[in-house]
């Protein structure tokens, strides 16, 4: 599975591993969309430290995860960014959606 999801109160965390790209965006979104409808979370953390690879399919999974957020009235923020994809994230203007935090 390329995503493992963790939920401490009203927060939840999605740890997503290897490559985001046409192939693995899907199941990461089904995976991540389900369970933010079943605990309805006020903070969405996308955790990107051990993504090595992201094409325009992971903006795309930003972008989608932030409306869901939108819709349940919550918060995204992206973690753990290297500094090549905080470059194109920015780019993207993703940081206008979300919070975007560096490696720790």
């Amino acid at each position: 599975m390329p995503v493992y999801i963790t939920f401490e109160n009203d927060t939840m965390m999605a740890k997503i591993i290897g490559d985001i790209d046409h192939h693995t965006a899907k199941d990461i979104r089904e995976d991540i969309d389900s369970a933010l409808f079943d605990h309805k979370p006020k903070v969405l953390y996308l955790d990107y430290k051990e993504v090595t690879f992201m094409d325009s399919s992971g903006i795309g999974l930003i972008m989608g995860r932030y409306k869901q957020m939108q819709l349940l009235e919550g918060e995204l923020r992206v973690i753990n960014v290297s500094a090549q994809l905080k470059k194109v994230m920015r780019v993207a203007g993703l940081d206008k959606l979300a919070v975007i935090e560096g490696n720790k």
